[in-house]
C-alpha cells in the first residue's frame, strides 16, 4: 500500500473538522422562528388544529343529538308498549266480564230448567 492512500491523524482530523463545520453551517442556513416561511408553516398548523377541533366538536354535537334521539324512540317505543299493554288489559276485562255473564245467564237458565221440571214432578205427583 502506498503512503498516500493512508490517512493520518491530520487527515482525519481536518475532515472531521470540516464535518462539523457543514453541520453548523446546515444548522445556520435553517430559517428562525422569526422568518414569514416559518411563520406561514405554523399559521397553517394552527389552522388546520382549529379545523380539527371544529370538526371534534361537531362529531361530538351529533353523537349527543343521536343519544337524545335514542331515548326519544326508546320513551316513545316503552309508550306505545304500555299503550298495547292498556288495550289488552282492557280486553282481557271485557272478555272476562263477558264470560262471567255468560256463566251468570246459564245459572238462571239452570235455575229455570230446574224450576220447570220440579213444576212438572209436582204436577205427576197432584195427578195420582
Amino acid at each position: 500500500m502506498s503512503a498516500d492512500r493512508l490517512n493520518n491523524f491530520n487527515d482525519r482530523k481536518d475532515a472531521a473538522a470540516k464535518a462539523k463545520q457543514a453541520m453548523l453551517e446546515k444548522f445556520r442556513s435553517k430559517p428562525g422562528p422569526d422568518d414569514p416561511a416559518v411563520q406561514a408553516r405554523a399559521a397553517e398548523r394552527a389552522a388546520i388544529a382549529a379545523a380539527r377541533e371544529v370538526r371534534a366538536a361537531e362529531r361530538e354535537k351529533a353523537r349527543l343529538a343521536e343519544v337524545e334521539r335514542q331515548k326519544e324512540l326508546a320513551a316513545q317505543r316503552a309508550a306505545e308498549e304500555a299503550a298495547r299493554e292498556a288495550e289488552a288489559a282492557a280486553l282481557r276485562a271485557e272478555e272476562a266480564k263477558r264470560k262471567e255473564e255468560a256463566r251468570l245467564a246459564e245459572i238462571a237458565l239452570e235455575a229455570e230448567r230446574k224450576k220447570a221440571r220440579d213444576a212438572r214432578y209436582a204436577a205427576r205427583k197432584a195427578r195420582r
